[in-house]
């Protein structure tokens, strides 16, 4: 089976990530014209409810199977990732039967008053054959992530993405005419056709790729299931936990503001307004960067299992200080981008220019947000999911409650949720850290926080420069993308230089290999 080295597999997951990620955004533009502002309310008010039963569903597994196989197959022990995928299975097919059932049965009560629009409940009913599909997905792809061959999974994703986009015009057409919750179910259909067409080819990669038999001799896998069962919930259950507080986070954030924003005098639409700069103008700028951080961390935790269990410790070390040197490389840039150029930015992106303070604000911060996926994939990887969780909870508590203190008061308001969801990024990095400090002795090398800031520095003045030269990049498209391009340029040259890309690296890319 073809396997990648950690920058190859990192590689591969990123340029899914950018095909994914633009395909992602002509699919909303489609559903947007077709189906208007009310049809995509109803099929965004689904979407959340999805992502919870999904959460639930996964249990975490995909992280937990990468972890178990690449130990395994470091080993050489494939009677060991038998078992691991007989009673990954097992426990998928249960809970997505258990959740199918109880989503369909629930869905009219989630329509009717908890989304308060009995509409919903065609989008979500529409929806309710994905579960299955994504737990059994789940698992193939933590197998192949356990192997180190980030192919399949990366393929699937684009594949799942472009059945996607070809269906959702066709099927939101046809069904418009009985009314927009049909519509909006079309949508929804369109993304289980598409999600199923994923599962087919990974389950045909899985059938020619495959180093062991599944169904010959099964009774023998379920010997010693009871160890198995519990290596894989060790870090099943605090990666379900995390993303669970993740998700309540979510679900109570927007509860909070509107509450403490009423207490501190703000009316009901001035909170919806304000509210709705921040998540939805200013987030999705700053999140930006973290499908390259994602992909690192999927490479990485089979890439530190398989060192953690040939005892490699310096390898241990250095794959967690390269994950957070590229990781850094490749946020740096758009935090000093969106420092610098918020209000053009945001005024070309979303013809409002209002959100720019939370921005700029917000934007120097972030860079820490950049290595929470690196440093927790660490974590789990080295059988840390609880603390990792741990962390997850106290950030949460931490940053709910900044919000509703700071939010309540008049002279804070929307910068009081701001600076809660500033001040929980830094903690949750920081005990990150610490925990990889206490457990492995993990220490960022101080020349390393120099090269950060000189690099972090010179960026900002040299785009500072570009900003003097093209002063009327903040009302013509053309010089804005000007400036990117040189700056982008400069920064690339500047990475090489600090050495956050080094020539081993470069190396290891086909188009690099001589």
């Amino acid at each position: 089976m073809a396997k990648q080295t950690f920058i190859q597999g990192t590689l591969i997951l990123i340029i899914a990530g950018l095909i994914t990620r633009f395909l992602g955004f002509i699919n909303r533009i489609v559903v947007a014209r077709i189906m208007g502002e009310e049809g995509v309310g109803l099929y965004m008010m689904a979407l959340p409810t999805l992502f919870l039963v999904i959460t639930l569903t996964h249990f975490g597994l995909p992280v937990a199977i990468s972890k178990r196989v690449a130990e395994a197959d470091a080993n050489g022990d494939r009677l060991k990732i038998k078992r691991i995928l007989v009673i990954s299975f097992t426990i998928t097919l249960v809970l997505s039967t258990i959740f199918t059932i109880a989503f369909i049965f629930i869905s009219p009560y989630v329509a009717n008053y908890l989304l308060t629009d009995s509409r919903t409940l065609y989008p979500l009913l529409a929806i309710s054959p994905i579960i299955p599909i994504v737990a059994i997905s789940a698992v193939l792809r933590g197998y192949f992530q356990g192997l180190q061959n980030m192919k399949p999974q990366a393929v699937s994703q684009v594949i799942e993405q472009i059945v996607r986009i070809t269906l959702v015009a066709l099927l939101t057409k046809m069904l418009l005419p009985y009314g927009i919750e049909y519509a909006a179910s079309g949508a929804m259909i369109s993304v289980v056709i598409g999600e199923f067409c994923s599962l087919m080819y990974i389950i045909h990669q899985f059938k020619n790729k495959k180093i062991i038999k599944v169904r010959s001799k099964i009774k023998k896998s379920f010997q010693k299931g009871r160890e198995t069962l519990s290596n894989l919930l060790s870090i099943a259950l605090p990666t379900t936990g995390s993303r669970l507080v993740g998700n309540v986070t979510h679900f109570l954030e927007p509860i909070l503001v509107s509450q403490a924003l009423a207490i501190a005098g703000f009316t009901v639409t001035q909170s919806t307004k304000l509210y709705g700069e921040l998540t939805g103008f200013v987030l999705p700028l700053l999140f930006l960067p973290t499908f390259i951080t994602s992909s690192l961390s999927t490479a990485l935790v089979p890439s530190i299992s398989e060192a953690e269990a040939k005892k490699q410790k310096k390898l241990i070390h250095f794959r967690i200080h390269q994950s957070i040197r590229l990781s850094f490389a490749s946020g740096a840039l758009a935090t000093i981008v969106l420092f610098i150029f918020a209000k053009p930015i945001l005024l070309f992106v979303y013809n409002d220019a209002d959100a720019s303070y939370f921005l700029s604000l917000m934007a120097p911060f972030f860079i820490l947000l950049y290595f929470q996926a690196p440093l927790q994939a660490a974590l789990q990887a080295l059988d840390l999911a609880k603390q990792a969780m741990y962390n997850s909870v106290i950030g949460s508590i931490v940053k709910l409650a900044t919000l509703l203190i700071l939010a309540s008061q008049p002279q804070f308001g929307i910068t009081g949720v701001v600076l809660s969801i500033i001040i929980g990024i830094i903690l949750v990095t920081l005990l990150h850290f610490a925990v990889l400090a206490k457990h492995i002795g993990f220490r960022l090398p101080f020349i390393d926080i120099i090269k950060m800031g000189s690099l972090l520095i010179i960026t900002y003045f040299i785009g500072q420069f570009l900003y003097r030269i093209f002063p009327q990049a903040d009302h013509q498209l053309l010089s804005l993308l000007i400036i990117f391009v040189l700056l982008t340029g400069v920064y690339i040259i500047l990475l090489f230089v600090f050495r956050f890309i080094t020539k081993d690296e470069l190396s290891q890319l086909p188009f690099f290999k001589k």
